[in-house]
């Protein structure tokens, strides 16, 4: 079964992330690293040993990539809502078995494996094809090679306790989720516009909601 990895609160700049998430949650984000070749950067925000908080922005210091840079932060509709404040915009789902996970559903909807790593932590990635991800709903999934992530974030005493995705055509949405082994984790409703909502509680009582819109 395939399992929430972590959520992506989208940003301008990391510096306007690091605000965002301390007013909200109160909690300053660890440092990151650079996605070499992809143009970004990011912040993380432990959730305990098996979910994170990422917030990710462009990189200044690397050139313009030759693609769209990832969870569509290049997208002309997304960035007047960042330009405003900083947003939940994805999330990704992790699996014990991404290779026969994108054999069952083919590259076309579950796209291309890619191989990446930071420092000591390696992993796989595959992306769904762009405008096939009913607007960041189906997530990417990932399969960690040793330790996950989460395990090396500074632990924030945040956890996040639901996660749910509106769509006008939830039942296609429900179907895709469940073909990657995420019936169980998302939550999904019908709404006229697309919409991704996290629920997250401290272990102080406090709670936060986290929404793309």
């Amino acid at each position: 079964m395939a399992e929430i990895d972590h959520i992506v609160i989208g940003a301008l700049s990391l510096e306007d992330g690091a605000r965002y998430a301390e007013a909200l949650l109160g909690v300053k984000p660890s440092k990151g690293g650079a996605h070499a070749g992809l143009g970004t950067h990011n912040m993380l925000i432990g959730m305990g040993a098996n979910c994170y908080i990422e917030i990710i922005a462009p990189d200044p210091a690397q050139p313009e990539p030759p693609h769209p840079r990832l969870f569509d932060l290049d997208d002309a509709s997304l960035r007047p809502m960042l330009e405003a404040e900083p947003r939940l915009i994805a999330y990704v789902a992790s699996t014990p078995a991404l290779d026969p996970l994108v054999a069952r559903l083919g590259t076309s909807h579950a796209g291309e494996i890619a191989s990446m790593s930071r420092g000591d932590l390696r992993w796989r990635m595959a992306f769904p094809p762009q405008r096939q991800d009913m607007d960041n709903l189906i997530p990417p999934m990932i399969q960690w090679e040793g330790e996950r992530a989460a395990k090396h974030i500074r632990d924030s005493g945040w956890r996040l306790t639901a996660l749910e995705a509106e769509h006008p055509d939830a039942q296609a949405l429900r179907t895709a989720l469940g073909a990657r082994g995420l019936g169980d984790a998302v939550k999904v409703k019908q709404s006229p516009h697309p919409r991704l909502v996290a629920q997250l509680r401290h272990r102080d009582g406090r709670e936060a909601t986290l929404t793309s819109a």
